[in-house]
């Protein structure tokens, strides 16, 4: 369950033309993997023009989908009580009016704006604001203190509300929090305060902000940790401080960008020459640590592919072998690479039935006589005697050829250099059919590999990248 309070504070010189601070509070219902499923189910905000309260309104949302009992027990929220209440699509344009010329601030900020983002996305709109998080805001303001959830606040500052977890409740308590911040160590300091963290990305409240800046806008690798000190993502990009500084934008595109920026207490990275290298050290990286936000990039427990026949009346025309039956140096026997052995069937009945083959012929069906493919004239008839099994078989090999595998071009191993201009690091990967044997930055290492058997197992998004690699105006290194 979610729930979200947004507060504003005073005039600054920074601010846009109508300075403000806005404190919408949301409820939503609330599922393991929330935002971009779940729908808000209360709304809530205060606004203030130049520090004094200007306007204040709340409203049920009717969600659409059942309130979860877990959710009436905390907030007190029943289906009943949002059964004639409004949707989000019916409040959606007067919120906005609210939120025109505001900065949005909220107790955890990124969280509430992501879920307005999300609702408003569902009306075909955008919503672009810029937010302000006073749990951020407390720990600068309060750098002495553990605890800067809502409840540590109310504790800590003797703060009261008879509605706590209710929209309007929550907005109180964040506005009175703030007011009591003005009394404690003047307007003036919490308007710096809320101005730097302004100009900063809205970063979780558990990093620190200073290791961003030592980032280098240069190629490699980035590590996003979280408290159990597990990677959670591992990244690359050809500018790390850049794509680093976006997971933060708060414009998040699926929950789990927002799960990772919520989550993320440590920031790691590890520089590369080029685009070529951060390309391979993600892809090693992700299926050492298998980090829970990485879906793509992880290693498959085995491969399969397609092996055609040499002969015409093999009974098996097409076998499906597996990864102990792929040979490197007799890959252009091969077509296609899959992670599953259904995906190999998929790929199969799609050729037979894109090129009128009979799939009793290439075993993808049990039988005798004309299959039923033939009866609905999606076969030539070869199962039929109305098609030489020669034909048959050329015509299937042609079929095949799109996904014929390419043998490895080179007559052993081959090294691809990087050079990076701004850093001045240079390195050296060394491959080995289809294999990437490793990245090496000095003469020495490099002679110490080439001196060594490799026993690296093959890897299908190496040999994707390979590929496309060699396919552009790359410097090759032959090495005898």
């Amino acid at each position: 369950m979610g729930r979200t309070g947004k507060t504003n504070l005073n005039q600054q010189p920074s601010l846009p033309p109508r300075p403000c601070f806005l404190s919408p509070t949301s409820s939503w219902t609330w599922k393991p993997r929330a935002p971009l499923h779940d729908r808000i189910i209360e709304i809530a905000l205060i606004r203030f023009e130049e520090g004094m309260e200007s306007e204040r309104w709340e409203t049920l949302v009717n969600p659409g989908v059942s309130i979860p009992p877990f959710i009436t027990h905390l907030t007190g929220i029943s289906n009943g009580m949002v059964k004639d209440a409004p949707s989000f699509g019916d409040i959606g344009h007067r919120l906005y009016s609210f939120l025109e010329g505001a900065v949005l601030s909220a107790h955890n900020v990124r969280f509430d704006y992501g879920f307005l983002k999300n609702e408003y996305r569902r009306m075909g709109a955008l919503l672009q604001h810029r937010v302000l998080c006073t749990a951020r805001l407390s720990r600068k303001l309060y750098p002495q203190h553990k605890g800067h959830g809502l409840d540590a606040l109310m504790q800590r500052h003797g703060l009261k509300t008879e509605a706590r977890h209710r929209a309007m409740g929550d907005v109180e308590v964040v506005a009175a929090y703030l007011e009591m911040a003005r009394r404690e160590l003047g307007s003036r300091q919490v308007q710096e305060a809320a101005v730097i963290l302004l100009k900063d990305p809205s970063l979780p409240a558990g990093l620190d902000a200073s290791i961003l800046d030592q980032i280098p806008d240069r190629p490699g690798v980035y590590f996003f940790y979280g408290k159990n000190g597990l990677p959670l993502y591992i990244g690359k990009s050809v500018t790390l401080r850049s794509r680093v500084l976006s997971h933060f934008s708060g414009d998040h595109a699926s929950f789990s960008d927002m799960r990772i920026a919520q989550e993320v207490e440590q920031v790691e990275w590890m520089e590369t020459a080029g685009e070529l290298g951060a390309l391979l050290l993600e892809s090693r990286l992700i299926k050492e640590h298998q980090p829970i936000h990485n879906k793509r990039l992880r290693r498959s427990r085995t491969l399969f592919s397609l092996k055609l026949a040499d002969d015409a009346h093999e009974a098996l025309p097409v076998n499906i072998v597996t990864e102990e039956d792929i040979r490197l140096k007799v890959f252009g026997h091969l077509y296609g690479l899959f992670r599953s052995k259904t995906k190999a069937v998929e790929a199969l009945r799609g050729i037979v039935r894109e090129n009128r083959l009979c799939p009793r012929a290439v075993g993808l069906e049990n039988g005798k006589g004309a299959c039923f493919a033939h009866q609905l004239k999606r076969c030539n008839g070869v199962c039929a005697g109305r098609e030489a099994p020669e034909l048959h078989h050329q015509r299937l090999k042609q079929a095949l050829l799109p996904l014929k595998l390419k043998s490895w071009p080179y007559p052993g191993r081959i090294g691809i250099r990087e050079y990076n201009a701004s850093s001045g690091r240079s390195e050296v990967h060394v491959f080995d059919y289809w294999c990437h044997l490793g990245t090496v930055d000095n003469e020495g290492a490099l002679n110490d590999m080439l001196g060594t058997r490799s026993s690296v197992k093959f890897d299908l998004d190496t040999y994707k990248l390979l590929l496309k690699t060699l396919g552009k105006q790359t410097e090759v290194i032959t090495f005898g």
